[in-house]
């Protein structure tokens, strides 16, 4: 994974990796779930570690039971109350800066590098734009830290929209949500661009071509639970529209431009992969839109950057802003007419 290294050793403009101070997670058991060790119990409901790993972690202290110290497994109850101090881990370093592209004092867009998770998730849990804009808001004075209106993945570049009232959060989350990619007078419009694997020779260059493939959970053993291609007569299946643009062909892959009628997790990866052309370097998504049982979706290696976004604001202006693009997405037959003009 890019940028991600032992302490001590880091990129350029990255923030070592460095421990934090640890976590302390807490769940409830569910009815009909009483009678089954804790160590089991855990193990089902979090598919990244063994049943064997949770009773390491019992004796090691770091679990209790409705405010209990636990030494050894036990069996659970209904209601009973789990919680598990997870000690200090090294997490990965992460990209120190990005550029602001819009701030009127209560929405402030970004151009968020590839490298830096957005939230708190997995191995991150200070080395996250969200924290870092915390930080960034006490050094500045502000009493209002602005938070995250959406996702962007770990390794997705780009566009990432924050607002500081909870009110603009609230009203920009569900424009960017449910907006609609058609029309020049639509509310908002998301544009991306992407490397893929080759597309169809059938494909002609500039024209574009939409799928509708939809999006719902999958088992997945490291996770639990992935998103994936989904068979859309499933009820919780989530409805999903992209429009697809081939702009250039290149000898292993495919310029194209996406612009995303619904904002589903990972949705661009998984309809990529949906139409037989995986985001190139994508470890995760295969030909078809499912995941392979041996990645995560915070695992980088593919090129995907939000380049332009129509917004319509809560204070009933309309925002337009583009994010330069990354050298491996911009049109190479441009880029040589530019060096050949040098």
């Amino acid at each position: 994974m890019r940028g991600a290294g032992p302490v001590g050793q880091t990129l350029p403009g990255w923030r070592p990796a460095a421990f934090n101070q640890g976590w302390v997670y807490r769940d409830r058991v569910a009815a009909g779930q009483s009678g089954q060790l804790l160590s089991a119990w855990l193990a089902a409901r979090y598919r990244h570690s063994s049943a064997a790993t949770w009773r390491q972690r019992l004796q090691s202290g770091e679990l209790g039971l409705n405010g209990r110290l636990l030494q050894g497994d036990v069996e659970v109850a209904a209601g009973d109350r789990i919680r598990w101090h997870r000690p200090a881990w090294v997490e990965p370093a992460i990209p120190e800066h990005w550029q602001t592209l819009h701030d009127d004092g209560d929405v402030l867009v970004i151009n968020k590098p590839s490298g830096l998770p957005v939230m708190p998730a997995g191995g991150f849990l200070v080395h996250t734009l969200s924290h870092q804009l915390v930080l960034w808001s006490r050094e500045q004075g502000e009493p209002l830290a602005p938070k995250p209106v959406h996702r962007l993945g770990r390794f997705t570049s780009g566009l990432l929209v924050c607002a500081r009232r909870p009110e603009s959060r609230a009203w920009l989350s569900r424009l960017l949500r449910d907006s609609t990619a058609d029309g020049a007078a639509s509310a908002c419009r998301k544009v991306y661009r992407a490397l893929t694997e080759p597309l169809p020779p059938d494909w002609p260059l500039g024209e574009s071509r939409e799928v509708t493939v939809a999006i719902g959970r999958h088992p997945h053993p490291l996770l639990g639970e992935i998103w994936c291609a989904a068979d859309p007569s499933v009820a919780t299946a989530l409805p999903s529209r992209s429009s697809f643009t081939l702009l250039e062909r290149r000898p292993e892959s495919c310029l194209v431009e996406v612009a995303i009628a619904t904002g589903r997790p990972h949705q661009i990866r998984i309809h990529a992969a949906a139409i037989g052309a995986p985001l190139a370097g994508d470890p995760l998504y295969r030909p078809g839109g499912g995941a392979s049982d041996q990645s995560l979706p915070g695992e980088g290696g593919y090129h995907l950057h939000a380049h332009r976004v129509r917004l319509a604001c809560p204070d009933g202006g309309l925002l337009e802003l583009e994010a330069p693009l990354p050298e491996p997405l911009r049109d190479q037959a441009r880029l040589n007419s530019i060096r050949r003009e040098k």
